[in-house]
């Protein structure tokens, strides 16, 4: 296949469309990294780095769904706990640095749901970081702009099931 590493990422990732599997997230996690090694002398790229744009759509497959999305993040730029719903997302940051923590819903018989952290990753240049259907997670740019690319298993506007958490004295929960 000839083109841009664009055309082959999104080539690749039609080739192997199929059932969530551990494989298949393996697979598709590998090819994200390789698209954060094109080179910057890419035209779309080029423009990408260029222009940082709040957001772009680099890809959307007509047959399977699946978007692939461009996001400039600013220094300090928080993104509050949520989840995305059914769906699965890959992370892969460009430029900059990112910082994604991961949490556990939990409630008890006589408790309102709420949000424990796990821990968090950094992630750099050239990392990717995957969260499948119902992981919950946040996301902060401790070093940028940074642009990162977002790759999901359909487009997000659609998702009904996503919960986007909110802080409350301290304590995240779901926001209403």
């Amino acid at each position: 296949m000839t083109g841009t590493s664009l055309d082959l990422f999104a080539g690749r990732v039609r080739d192997n469309w199929g059932a969530l599997t551990s494989e298949l997230i393996e697979n598709y996690g590998a090819r994200l990294a390789e698209l954060l090694q094109a080179p910057r002398t890419e035209g779309w790229l080029a423009d990408l780095c260029h222009e940082r744009p709040e957001s772009r759509e680099l890809y959307r497959d007509p047959v399977h769904g699946f978007v692939l999305l461009a996001h400039t993040e600013a220094e300090g730029r928080y993104r509050v706990p949520h989840d995305h719903g059914e769906s699965w997302v890959i992370y892969g940051v460009l430029d900059g640095e990112m910082e994604m923590g991961t949490y556990a819903r939990v409630e008890g018989p006589d408790e309102a749901p709420r949000l424990v952290k796990r821990g968090s990753t950094l992630v750099r240049p050239g990392e990717v970081q995957v969260y499948l259907p119902g992981d919950i997670h946040d996301t902060r740019c401790v070093s940028g702009p940074a642009i990162q690319f977002r790759f999901t298993a359909r487009d997000l506007r659609l998702e009904t099931t996503m919960v986007r958490y909110a802080d409350q004295g301290g304590v995240w929960v779901p926001s209403v």
